[in-house]
């Protein structure tokens, strides 16, 4: 009766701390997800709007050059299409508010799950989701955010349940993302490489007793055939010696599993069901209308120099971020100054992860997501091992009055500073995107009949304005490896760049008429040196417009 009533008080404490956790949580995301649109979200809508009206055309209607363009995150673009046509730009801050708030509460649900301790679990997702600030907006990637944790999660409890209902979001997932974000279709296959690597090397580790268990079967097997007394006993006698040398090879591996030095690496036969299903999954890529996209799209994007000239593409210099260097050395602090084991197959994750997020900033996003959860293991068997109770101790007071009252003023008093630094943020922001120029070009020029050159940053936004556009932040439909032959991704680097033997010779080849640029670019420096050839017809305090004179 009273392990019953303990048992009780245990349930409502768990219970208790899941929805103080999860309302924090909510809170949180609330005041990080931003107010400003970003300049994708512009071009999202319009293509969104554009394949409701003429559906999925596989053309550009946008710029001027008349390219073939792979709609790659179609099904996002839609939806967030139908969002904006429903309830504007105030619709599309609450879907960014929404799907950060699932992200966070999955992130929270699922470390949970994998180490069943609530206190870091919400402590670790609280910290991910302000890591992971810059990358909340809306855009396909805060959708795969939450899909790849979907992933992580049904991964980890196929691997301990081998229960069909995981199959079953396995292979949904790559569905969905193949018509989401099919940028990233490659990486979901990335996530199960850690598990299989794992296996792999346990198989491999293990060969000697897998070789010696299947010359016993083999002489078992034998010994029922053989008749003659002296081949029985010759067979017995080397079944006693393999079994011998089994025993001494299953003891070592016993007490190496106990007490590993570092790495744990466990052998999981359910690795083999799931390689069946990860291969099923590569066909996920074809239920989409962009045929065999999912499959090219990152090799082409990989092959341009597109991704060498975008900032969030380029390499991460762990000095210049001193947040991801904290993590870093947190991880390796906690491998080498404490006697905490970590699953090979997590440092496999950790380890790839760091490499892709070193070559590329964007992937900052992926350690992060990916990271909480390893890093939650491994501060649990910390704590089990230095402070068995520690944690549990902690979510009793965090679930008493005052524990509660302190935890709830502490994650409010950050959100409050989180969301005070957006208090008065527009949705557009007009130093960033040209909103007086827009309405100046859309009432004093014809845009069916003028070529007008605009810089990468904020072409969405012109598309938006429905102004046909010279580039915008779709890099890859500007580059020869997706439109053979066209060179405007380079022409504009050219340009912004002020390569001078170029400027007006790359001018006519696209007979631009009209140029808007910053008014603090290089680009402008340059044309105000000829005033014979271009004629300044708007100012603001941000950008400029010029007309050129000849053509």
């Amino acid at each position: 009766m009273n392990n019953n009533k303990e048992l009780s008080k245990i349930n409502k404490r768990d219970i208790r701390f899941n929805v103080l956790a999860i309302l924090l949580i909510a809170i949180f995301c609330f005041s990080i997800s931003p107010i400003t649109l970003q300049n994708d979200t512009f071009y999202t809508i319009k293509i969104g709007e554009h394949i409701i009206q003429n559906g999925i055309d596989m053309r550009d209607p946008f710029s001027f050059h008349d390219l073939e363009y792979t709609y790659p995150h179609w099904a996002y673009d839609v939806g967030i299409y139908l969002i904006y046509n429903m309830a504007g730009q105030v619709g599309i801050y609450i879907s960014t508010i929404v799907l950060c708030m699932v992200l966070g509460i999955l992130m929270y649900i699922t470390n949970v799950k994998l180490t069943k301790n609530k206190v870091t679990s919400f402590i670790i997702t609280i910290g991910a989701i302000y890591l992971l600030r810059d990358f909340i907006a809306a855009r396909a990637q805060l959708v795969t955010f939450i899909l790849f944790v979907l992933t992580i999660y049904f991964i980890e409890s196929f691997l301990e349940t081998k229960k069909k209902r995981y199959v079953a979001g396995l292979i949904i997932i790559p569905i969905i993302i193949s018509n989401i974000h099919l940028a990233v279709f490659p990486f979901y296959f990335v996530l199960y490489l850690p598990y299989i690597g794992e296996y792999m090397i346990y198989i491999l580790s293990n060969t000697r007793i897998i070789i010696n268990t299947s010359k016993i079967k083999a002489f078992h097997k034998k010994l029922k055939k053989v008749q003659k007394q002296e081949e029985i006993e010759s067979i017995k006698s080397k079944i006693t010696n393999l079994e011998n040398r089994l025993n001494v090879l299953l003891l070592k591996k016993e007490k190496v599993q106990k007490n590993p030095y570092k790495i744990k690496i466990i052998g999981n036969d359910n690795v083999i069901p799931l390689v069946i299903i990860m291969i099923i999954c590569l066909f996920a890529g074809l239920l989409t209308p962009l045929g065999l996209t999912p499959y090219t799209y990152l090799v082409k994007t990989m092959q341009g120099n597109t991704t060498q000239n975008i900032s969030e593409h380029l390499p991460l210099v762990l000095i210049q971020n001193t947040n991801f260097l904290a993590v870093v050395i947190l991880f390796m602090a906690i491998l080498i100054f404490t006697d905490t084991k970590i699953k090979l197959s997590d440092l496999f994750m950790l380890g790839g992860l760091l490499f892709l997020t070193i070559y590329s900033r964007r992937q900052e996003s992926m350690f992060v997501v990916a990271g909480a959860f390893i890093l939650n293991k491994l501060v649990c068997s910390m704590f089990d091992k230095y402070d068995p109770e520690g944690c549990r101790k902690i979510q009793n007071s965090m679930t008493r009055i005052t524990g509660m009252i302190t935890t709830i003023c502490l994650v409010l008093i950050v959100s409050v500073i989180n969301y005070k630094s957006k208090v008065g943020d527009k949705f557009i922001d007009e130093k960033t995107y040209p909103v007086m120029a827009a309405d100046y070009i859309l009432n004093n020029l014809d845009i069916n009949n003028i070529k007008l050159y605009n810089e990468y940053n904020y072409g969405s936004y012109l598309l938006f304005r429905e102004i046909p556009v010279f580039v915008d932040s779709r890099a890859d439909l500007y580059s020869p490896e997706f439109n053979e032959g066209v060179t405007v991704f380079n022409d504009f680097l050219d340009l912004s760049g002020v390569n001078n033997d170029k400027i007006e010779e790359t001018l006519d080849k696209y007979e631009i008429t009209h140029l808007i640029m910053y008014k603090s670019s290089k680009l402008r420096i340059f044309i105000k040196q000829d005033e014979q050839k271009y004629e300044q017809i708007y100012e603001d305090d941000n950008f400029c417009i010029y007309e050129r004179k000849q053509v």
